[in-house]
């Protein structure tokens, strides 16, 4: 309840004024049924807004830090973080990685939609990056359809490391839902995987227009941050 009237009652309705977002391919999304958006990620906003003009109600997997903080700006991400329907995850890796799995797999068993960012991190420079396997995993042990979604603009609005967003029209592309049936059981072959998330990842570039680059976008960051020392 708290979600739906954030969402249409008391938020959104602002922000999409505010916005006005351009959206092609609504109706991709099936109406029913458990079903994976996987998006590239530009902004801090991409969370806001997807679930924002998607009719069904959208659970993101968020970082566990935005859900932990102190004092009254804790408090006030932790709120817009469960309104907007996030759910914390820990993303240290090893059995952290599992129990994220295992999350998103309750999420889509429960017939709901989960929004997933293959690229694992947002991109430091508008570019698209390779995709971490982790979405094709569970797209063939869940066996839900999943739909390419592309986010365009977003990072001019919100770049990262700003606070305040700058209030201009951004666009959401969504395609038509890809059939990975043929794989059905091999979710654990890291060569069916890798290629799973590698067809995902032409299909996000197709629709967004991104450049790509096929390097992981948390290795880049990395790199920039020594750099900078």
């Amino acid at each position: 309840m708290f979600y739906w009237i954030m969402k249409n009652i008391v938020v959104g309705p602002i922000l999409l004024g505010l916005f006005r977002p351009w959206v092609i391919g609504l109706e991709n999304i099936p109406k029913q049924g458990g079903v994976i958006l996987a998006s590239n990620h530009l902004s801090f906003i991409d969370s806001v807004f997807l679930p924002l003009v998607v009719p069904r109600r959208v659970a993101f997997l968020a970082k566990s830090e935005y859900f932990t903080g102190k004092g009254l700006k804790g408090w006030a991400t932790r709120l817009f973080m469960t309104a907007s329907g996030q759910l914390p995850i820990d993303r240290s890796g090893g059995k952290a990685s599992e129990d994220s799995l295992n999350t998103g797999l309750r999420v889509l068993g429960s017939g709901d939609v989960l929004g997933i960012y293959p690229e694992g991190t947002r991109s430091p420079d508008a570019k698209l990056y390779r995709g971490r396997t982790g979405v094709a995993r569970m797209v063939l042990e869940s066996g839900v359809p999943i739909v390419p979604v592309a986010m365009i603009d977003t990072e001019k609005a919100m770049p990262t490391g700003t606070r305040i967003p700058k209030i201009r029209r951004i666009g959401i592309v969504i395609g038509k839902p890809l059939d990975f049936s043929r794989f059905e059981g091999m979710e654990g072959d890291r060569f069916v995987l890798r290629s799973v998330t590698d067809e995902l990842m032409y299909e996000l570039q197709h629709l967004s227009k991104q450049e790509y680059d096929d390097v992981y976008a948390s290795s880049v960051k990395e790199k920039r941050a020594s750099l900078s020392r």
